[in-house]
């Protein structure tokens, strides 16, 4: 569902974020990113989602081209920023059913779609008010619902549980397993190793731009922990 291909951004003056990375997703996967602040999982992010041009490599979806084939990439896919900024001159309604628009979801699913995740997520009866007066939470329940709206094939998230109170998280969570189960694929970054050890059947470690690890989560943390497994493979990577 994602091919990362030799994947290189590099920014102006020098840095190099992302260096030669190469990753799988498959249908059906819920794919971990983690690794240190900085150690390029947003920019890689970014340029799977195509808000980031890069200097070399190929990223597929679905087989389609980012680069060559943005839209027909960005159809069958959804992404959710860490930080959610969204038209603030909107109510709740009026951007969901925008997003539904764009995603041609028709006028009965969405208005089923919308009933039952802002109901299960808390904020059906915040929905005519205006996003301006949305706490940070807020927002984020209400990108989350729009990226389900189309129930995109691929879901990418950045840090999706930050600002989520717990039972909102276990929505997330309950969602992410029932798309995958249908053939869809999750890709997300996260700091919450705990959440990433159970909710993941494949894990990458990401290092100064470099994939340092990756595979099987099962396979990768045997009897230890994924924060072990981390701790180890980073220490390791920033004293070679």
């Amino acid at each position: 569902m994602l091919e990362i291909k030799n994947l290189t951004k590099t920014y102006k003056g020098g840095k190099t974020a992302v260096d030669n990375l190469s990753l799988t997703v498959q249908a059906g996967d819920i794919y971990g990113f983690i690794g240190q602040n900085g150690a390029g999982k947003t920019t890689a992010i970014k340029a799977v989602v195509g808000i980031h041009d890069y200097d070399q490599g190929e990223i597929l979806v679905d087989g389609k081209n980012v680069h060559t084939q943005p839209l027909a990439c960005k159809k069958i896919m959804a992404y959710i920023p860490d930080n959610p900024d969204i038209y603030e001159y909107l109510t709740g309604i009026q951007y969901l059913n925008f997003i539904a628009d764009i995603y041609q979801v028709s006028r009965s699913d969405r208005e089923a779609r919308i009933r039952q995740e802002a109901g299960a997520f808390g904020i059906y009866s915040a929905l005519g008010d205006l996003v301006s007066t949305y706490s940070h939470g807020m927002r984020q329940k209400l990108a989350i619902i729009g990226a389900l709206l189309h129930e995109p094939k691929l879901l990418i998230l950045d840090e999706p549980f930050v600002g989520l109170d717990p039972e909102a998280a276990l929505i997330l969570k309950e969602r992410m397993r029932a798309l995958c189960e249908k053939g869809s694929a999750i890709f997300f970054s996260t700091h919450v190793l705990e959440v990433a050890e159970k909710l993941c059947n494949r894990i990458a470690v990401i290092s100064r731009g470099k994939l340092i690890v990756e595979g099987d989560t099962k396979e990768l943390t045997g009897d230890k922990s994924l924060e072990d497994v981390f701790m180890e493979v980073i220490h390791h990577d920033e004293t070679d």
